[in-house]
């Protein structure tokens, strides 16, 4: 019998919050992320895309491009105790290995896997738990955009004695950089080690590149990953049209996005709890966006926000990019 699981699930993730943030990102026709993730149908959907088409997962030199930027930030914690806050955690794929070698080199471990969904939180605990006793495991559930206590939330899963290692694998695309990067920006301690990964676009033609990468997000595992929530929600098939485009980001950034809408051919009402929501023919609902970055566009990011690299690993293919930041003080 396997023992209980001990889950910190924080307010914004209270159903009546979950409610609220729901109907509002539908009636603004801009669908929040994290409805793609809740759930067990969802997730189980969401790791099968993952598993078929990140090259963190089926790239041997992507996986050696992660392991030798963990290497770097673990060098850089020298305390013998090493918490790993994971942001965004998934099903702690991109976690589990790199915690096992930080307990082979001989140092003291804890992990906070976090992110939106509790059956996710769990996969990655749950996996951990291979590797860590649950006295050094924190799941926290929570919405890293509303959550405004999330510093010291997560300050107070860390042991003063620690060396914190944050890490945010994988979702730099799925936000709008002016809000997510002020976030992360403003979490870290003086002392404090950021990994985060960026989706790139290959080649020195960034717009050429984003075509030929549209097929990693136009296939039918996706569809079938957003069409669900969509058919869960009242959405028919026959109501529309989903519809995989490449767009320029808003505010004249520079960057492109690739983006998913479902384009009605009919109007559709749907129930949220006891509320209604109408949508028209013609209408669109966008479901899913994702950034694409160049190297020198996610420093340049950084910068903007008080952040710098330390340094950065590019995989052979250049379709992912690791790079290990700090409070622009501390990297001298």
């Amino acid at each position: 019998m396997r023992s209980f699981a001990n889950v910190a699930i924080h307010p914004s993730q209270f159903p009546e919050n979950l409610r609220r943030d729901l109907l509002a990102s539908l009636r603004a026709r801009q669908l929040n992320h994290k409805f793609l993730y809740d759930g067990l149908k969802q997730t189980r959907k969401w790791l099968a895309l993952h598993d078929a088409f990140s090259p963190a997962r089926n790239d041997i030199d992507c996986l050696e491009t992660y392991d030798k930027a963990f290497a770097a930030a673990a060098e850089r914690a020298t305390a013998r105790r090493v918490h790993v806050s994971s942001l965004g955690c998934g099903g702690g794929q991109q976690d589990i290995p790199r915690l096992r070698r930080l307990r082979q080199s001989g140092k003291q471990v804890g992990y906070a896997p976090c992110d939106v969904s509790v059956a996710l939180v769990l996969t990655a605990r749950q996996a951990a738990l291979e590797i860590l006793g649950s006295k050094d495991c924190f799941p926290l559930v929570c919405d890293l955009l509303t959550s405004d206590d999330l510093a010291g939330a997560l300050r107070q899963q860390t042991p003063a004695e620690a060396a914190r290692l944050v890490t945010f694998f994988g979702l730099i695309p799925n936000f709008e950089p002016a809000v997510i990067m002020p976030l992360l920006a403003g979490l870290l301690q003086p002392d404090d080690v950021l990994l985060l990964s960026a989706n790139l676009v290959a080649g020195s033609d960034y717009a050429a590149g984003l075509q030929r990468i549209l097929p990693l997000y136009d296939n039918a595992l996706t569809r079938d990953w957003l069409m669900s929530f969509l058919l869960d929600l009242g959405v028919e098939q026959d109501d529309g049209e989903l519809v995989f485009a490449v767009q320029d980001a808003p505010g004249g950034t520079g960057l492109k996005r690739v983006v998913a809408n479902f384009h009605f051919r009919r109007s559709r009402k749907v129930q949220v709890f006891t509320d209604e929501v109408h949508f028209q023919a013609e209408e669109r609902l966008r479901l899913f966006f994702s950034y694409r970055h160049t190297p020198d566009q996610v420093t340049a990011l950084l910068g903007r926000y008080g952040l710098a690299a330390a340094g950065q690993w590019i995989s052979r293919s250049e379709q992912e990019g690791v790079f290990l930041c700090a409070r622009r003080e501390q990297t001298r």
